[in-house]
């Protein structure tokens, strides 16, 4: 039986999830590069690296987040901070359907990550309270 509580493994899903399709922005933009279909491939080349360095950074916090490792909330947090706002600029710009499964996910994930189960066995009670 795990100890790891469903809000716990959802968030870190989600975080995976989001890492994940970091990583394969960052290759597309690396193949787009190489095949010369990219419109600067002075500019596609360091996205390509970024989004490759960023989803395998998120993915480490997931991993992180199911090894019940404290530090691995916050950025959790803020990786959904970040993703309401790039949710908010495809609403903007009448990209709706991705606008809102990009919110969606964010909510769930934020919520999943901040829910009382998760809390508690990310920070349990110390011996003495």
């Amino acid at each position: 039986m795990s100890t790891r509580p469903v809000t716990l493994v959802v968030a870190a899903a989600l975080e995976a999830l989001i890492g994940l399709a970091a990583a394969v922005g960052g290759v597309y933009s690396l193949v787009t590069a190489a095949t010369g279909q990219a419109a600067s491939v002075t500019s596609a080349i360091p996205l390509a690296f970024l989004g490759v360095g960023a989803g395998a950074v998120l993915v480490f916090v997931a991993r992180g987040l199911l090894l019940l490792r404290e530090w691995a909330r916050t950025p959790v947090v803020v990786t959904q901070l970040f993703l309401a706002v790039v949710a908010y600029y495809m609403f903007t710009s009448e990209q709706f359907l991705i606008g809102g499964v990009l919110l969606a996910v964010a909510l769930c994930a934020a919520g999943a990550v901040l829910a009382p189960p998760t809390t508690a066995v990310l920070f349990p009670p110390e011996k003495g309270e």
